[in-house]
């Protein structure tokens, strides 16, 4: 399990945002007045009674509810909750209910909870804040039956204290309802964020996630279907459902097109500022997260909080046409069917004829599960979509769907489902009990072996990656993680994504774009260009970002009014975004583009104000304000984020990096010395920190501790070629030839091809290298 620390900033960088327009500022959340096309919520009921009768005691109906008696779940009746430093009574005054706890300025005050959030396995809790904010309490009411551990409260970070200043303190940034989960817990939400106020003025239609979230606005349907019924007409006469007002025909979207309006909140993305696009591809309101790292473990499987799409996309059934509807009842939310039935609706010797590919084979037998009838082990998902739990007590499956494959754990370090019921034994007795009830058939390699070798620096990596991209039969998420991955190869990479620019996914483009952002303008527009006009909003975004900056004489004639206009449309949307560090960054970075560099500090500034640990925002402060002639504001500011507490050690140990090197270039080496070996700490793969620690003491005449840190570079980096060049200067400077012949040996034998072998023979006057050299 991540550190919250680590799960907040993934969260900082692909949260969930809605479009914000021109409000009055600090406005309380509630009922818009105005919502065009969409019916009063209850509208609905007086003609679909079953459906509602389904709908409302599902997770969507309990999504979001005022706090009243009927819908609070948890003990007011004085209960006390504590954990560490985090205390908490829970009490009542009339019909409202409170909790006293600590807040924004750390005494403990009484807060009146207004909403509940949810309520099985869960539910949390609202509070009413300054500046049209809601904040959700870090307590939450576990609200299972007694006898499976529920009915009491429990804290979301065990054992965890945050401070008031602590973006993950209950009244901080990532508890904040409207910029963290309003738009997929209510049904047409508007964030209407001022981002020059930090306040919010956030308007639903329907509190809770209703039927005009999924089936779009009703207006025109309920139109109709009044004027039918004073016609009489009945609604059999009507054979489109436009005909009926009704904006989505599910029937019409195809197997994929169904998903995706479920991926509209059931996914790890971050969307674009638009409006709700029921009935629309995915990707014109949102761009899905790839399979990265902390996310997903290397072969696909979840990790953080994805949300299912990610997952399931990678799946044999997706690309099927099998649906989320197939499985799930849309309206209760809850499974078809319970148990082995649910998978069986398929895997029988009588498949739907929808999947002509199934074989005609009953699989839910002791020949094929190998465990006992009845047992946990025999129960399809158990094997096949193994669970994570997340907020302590929810646990959700994988719905990748995978075929358990424990020999891959060792080249994918990802679990297995195996031996994660199994937990007394390793991957290697699954993977031979395995063999043993179906023999040992040609397994074909895995992307997880590849994206693996990707994460672990690997030699290779780059072309395994190319491979995937240019595999039409991999899963386009795949794929599309793929382009996001080799783009850090930097210029090598580009060839391979200059095809997955024209690929027929537009994930894949999607993800291909950002690699080009280095290239001169001229360069950039000849790649680009063309996909300004992409029929997919999040690809037209990307390019728009790509492009920024460069001079409009680059572009086309024709090109330049058209995208003058999408840039300030997209920077229009980012600003009403910008309620979360990561989308402050992104709006700073694009400002950075087109060499707004004042508003571009003011921007990263703010983004740090909104979370001070968010390093990449610090990190681009910093590089801006030097490079701006502002070096005491840059080493102000890494002082700043070194002096935070509890931060992860690569954040800490790249600050600590930066700072040395700040150190060095503005003539201060002896407390250089000291940032380089804290840097070492925090990033002990990174031997440029040892090599430059290194040059520094050897300057400083510190031989024995230069010798030191190029040794323990050496010892936690493996055999680096400028590490051993670095030691052969050092023995050859100070006299010690043998040493440094050893060294040049060494090099010759990692990096037999380097240039400055040569060199090193020259200065140490050998021709070659032999054993007797070494005596």
């Amino acid at each position: 399990m991540f550190s919250a620390r680590l799960i907040s900033l993934s969260w900082a960088l692909c949260a969930l945002f809605t479009q914000a327009i021109h409000a009055e500022p600090g406005k309380a959340p509630g009922l818009a007045e105005h919502s065009e096309g969409y019916a009063s919520a209850q509208t609905c009921t007086a003609c679909h009674v079953e459906e509602t009768k389904a709908w409302k005691d599902s997770d969507h109906a309990w999504a979001m509810r005022l706090a009243t008696p009927e819908n609070v779940l948890g003990d007011f009746a004085n209960a006390e909750f504590t954990d560490g430093k985090v205390n908490a009574r829970f009490f009542k005054k009339a019909d409202k209910f409170f909790v006293n706890t600590e807040g924004p300025d750390g005494k403990p005050t009484d807060f009146e909870i207004r909403y509940t959030f949810g309520f099985s396995p869960l539910q949390q809790y609202l509070v009413e804040m300054s500046r049209g904010r809601l904040q959700s309490l870090t307590i939450a009411w576990d609200s299972r039956p007694k006898a499976e551990g529920g009915q009491r409260w429990f804290s979301l970070y065990p054992g965890q204290h945050f401070t008031p200043d602590d973006p993950l303190h209950w009244t901080g940034r990532y508890q904040n309802w409207n910029a963290m989960c309003a738009d997929c817990h209510s049904t047409n939400l508007l964030n209407n964020y001022d981002d020059k106020a930090d306040a919010f003025a956030t308007t639903w239609k329907e509190q809770n996630v209703g039927c005009q979230s999924c089936h779009g606005p009703a207006q025109a349907h309920v139109d109709w279907a009044e004027k039918a019924k004073e016609e009489g007409k009945p609604a059999g006469e009507y054979s489109a459902l436009k005909d009926i007002g009704l904006q989505v025909d599910y029937a019409k979207l195809g197997s994929q097109g169904l998903v995706e309006q479920c991926a509209s909140c059931h996914s790890r993305r971050q969307t674009l500022g638009i409006d709700a696009h029921v009935g629309k591809p995915l990707l014109d309101s949102a761009v899905p997260s790839t399979l990265r790292e902390n996310l997903y473990h290397a072969d696909g499987q979840i990790q953080g909080e994805v949300y299912v799409y990610g997952s399931f996309t990678q799946s044999k059934m997706y690309n099927a046409g099998v649906t989320c509807t197939d499985c799930h009842n849309p309206h209760t939310n809850k499974v078809k069917i319970e148990g082995n039935g649910l998978c069986m609706q398929c895997h029988t010797e009588t498949p739907p004829k929808r999947f002509p590919s199934l074989q005609a084979k009953n699989y839910d037998t002791p020949e094929h599960h190998h465990h006992e009838v009845g047992s946990a082990g025999a129960q399809c998902v158990n094997c096949h979509m193994p669970e994570e739990t997340y907020m302590v007590i929810d646990p959700r499956r994988d719905h990748s769907m995978r075929i358990p494959r424990p020999d891959l754990a060792a080249q994918t370090a990802s679990p297995d489902a195996c031996t994660t019921c199994h937990e007394d034994q390793k991957p290697e007795w699954a993977s031979k009990a395995i063999e043993g009830w179906f023999g040992s058939p040609a397994r074909p390699p895995h992307y997880g072996e590849d994206f693996h070798a990707a994460r672990t620096g690997q030699p290779g990596s780059m072309e395994k990656l190319a491979a995937i991209i240019t595999d039409l039969g991999k899963p386009a998420i795949v794929r599309a993680t793929a382009a996001d991955e080799i783009a850090a190869f930097g210029a090598p990479a580009l060839p391979t994504l200059e095809q997955a620019l024209k690929d027929k996914n537009p994930l894949v483009r999607n993800y291909a774009v950002s690699a080009f952002t280095t290239l001169p303008p001229v360069e950039r527009v000849k790649r680009l260009l063309p996909l300004l006009d992409d029929p997919l909003q999040s690809v037209r975004d990307e390019t728009v970002r790509a492009l920024a900056g460069i001079p409009t004489i680059a572009l086309p004639e024709a090109s330049r009014e058209p995208f003058k206009a999408a840039l300030a449309d997209y920077e229009k949307r980012l600003r009403g975004n910008a309620s979360l560090p990561g989308n402050r960054l992104n709006l700073a970075v694009l400002l950075e583009r087109e060499g707004r560099d004042l508003e571009a500090m003011d921007e990263y500034r703010a983004a740090l104000k909104l979370d001070p640990y968010f390093t990449p925002a610090r990190v681009n402060l910093v590089t801006l304000a030097n490079n701006s002639l502002r070096p005491d504001e840059a080493e102000k500011s890494l002082r700043d984020g070194l002096a935070l507490p509890d931060s992860p050690a690569p954040d800490r140990g790249n600050l600590a990096y930066m700072l040395a090197l700040l150190l060095v270039e503005h003539g201060k080496p002896e407390e250089a010395v000291k940032w380089f070996g804290e840097a070492a700490q925090g990033l002990p793969g990174n031997p440029r920190i040892r090599y430059n620690q290194g040059l520094l003491l050897l300057q400083l005449k510190r031989v024995d501790e230069a010798k030191e840190a190029l040794a323990a570079g050496l010892e936690q980096a493996g055999e680096d070629p400028d590490l051993l060049y670095a030691m052969i200067y050092l023995h050859g400077s100070t006299g010690d030839r043998k040493g440094a012949i050893g060294y040049l040996q060494r090099l010759m034998t990692v990096a037999p091809d380097d240039p400055r072998i040569e060199q090193a023979k020259s200065q140490l006057g050998v021709k070659a290298v032999r054993m007797s050299d070494l005596r």
